[in-house]
């Protein structure tokens, strides 16, 4: 019997116990007319590796939870090997931007029913579910103000709940989903030039991520407060941004963040014409990312970043510390590799960041 990594690493990255991925779970069938019998251990089962082909409703609500299939969330049919190749992406990007079309509601969904007596972990799914749609519509418009209203209002929605929190838990991931809504709202703000807009989102989202407890939320906002310190010129404060990020817990425990984090480092060095710290980072960041794990799940506004951005980066690193041929050398790979971890190659963020 072999445990469930990929459910494993899915839970981890939710922030979710056995017991309230089972209340998420129980919510969902509920809500959709049946009994909840899903219990911690159940959840055990599927974590140990003792169930590995669920109930059809359990595979229905585990894909509404977490936003893929039961194949993705490494379980596998009698006989099978769990599969990532199901064309799922595709339609799941036409339904958000479908949504996105209408108004802000259809993003941030009501909860059925009116708001709950206590808001529980299903709220909170519900709410995490709304920024993987404003993930596909930055990457299919890029930002604009009805994207970065749209976030706000779900960061205030995020914290009206706070009142109502069945838990201290809870509350701390409804200030983790501001948090990331806030970031979302600051980074379209950044990429519509509105740098005074951004500063606030980000000195905002920082507060709500420190309250939430949320390492990998603070890491975005480090990030996102590089590339507009980079925008504005101020290469210094890029610097000291990218390197917050790489100080980050979840930098120290995930390659894929710390490369993330790396290569931000390294533009800002470029930037100051410290060519042998921009070159020290750059390859810290390759490094990085060749042992980082692709099947580990990660949110949906990081799915920009892999091989072909880092090509991408590195070339812009390599040209301005005075090295055009490995900057070529870097295009080169980066149209080998316009599909970055089974995905087609979409960046949340232009090059040149």
């Amino acid at each position: 019997m072999e445990e469930n990594r990929v459910l494993i690493s899915a839970l981890r990255e939710a922030g979710f116990t056995q017991a309230e991925l089972a209340e998420a779970v129980n919510g969902y069938l509920r809500e959709h007319g049946h009994d909840g019998t899903v219990s911690d251990r159940t959840v055990r089962h599927w974590l140990t590796g003792k169930t590995r082909w669920p109930h059809p409703r359990q595979r229905e609500a585990l894909r509404a939870v977490f936003g893929c299939t039961a194949e993705k969330l490494g379980f596998a049919r009698a006989g099978t090997h769990s599969s990532a190749d199901e064309p799922e992406q595709p339609v799941r990007r036409r339904e958000f931007l479908t949504a996105t079309t209408g108004t802000t509601a259809a993003i941030v969904a009501p909860m059925p029913g009116g708001r709950p007596t206590a808001v529980g972990t299903s709220e909170v799914i519900r709410l995490r579910n709304g920024l993987d749609g404003l993930a596909l519509l930055d990457q299919d418009r890029g930002g604009h103000e009805t994207l970065e209203q749209t976030a706000l209002a779900g960061a205030a929605q995020a914290l009206a709940f706070q009142k109502s929190a069945a838990s201290q838990r809870i509350r701390q991931r409804l200030f983790s989903v501001a948090a990331d809504y806030t970031a979302t709202a600051a980074w379209s703000a950044i990429d519509a030039r509105h740098p005074n807009q951004a500063q606030q989102h980000l000195e905002r989202a920082l507060y709500l991520a420190g309250m939430a407890n949320d390492p990998t939320a603070e890491l975005r906002v480090w990030i996102s407060v590089a590339m507009l310190a980079r925008e504005r010129g101020n290469f210094a404060q890029a610097v000291d941004a990218a390197l917050a990020a790489q100080s980050n817990t979840i930098a120290r425990r995930d390659p894929f963040f710390a490369s993330l984090a790396h290569v931000r480092t390294a533009i800002g060095h470029s930037m100051l014409m410290d060519r042998q710290a921009a070159l020290r980072s750059l390859g810290h960041a390759e490094v990085a990312l060749g042992k980082a794990d692709s099947a580990v799940p990660r949110p949906s506004w990081a799915t920009f970043y892999g091989p072909a951005e880092l090509h991408a980066l590195t070339a812009i690193v390599q040209d301005r510390v005075g090295n055009p041929a490995r900057a070529e050398a870097a295009g080169h790979k980066l149209l080998l590799s316009f599909r970055p971890w089974g995905v087609g190659f979409e960046p949340g963020f232009p090059f040149g960041w």
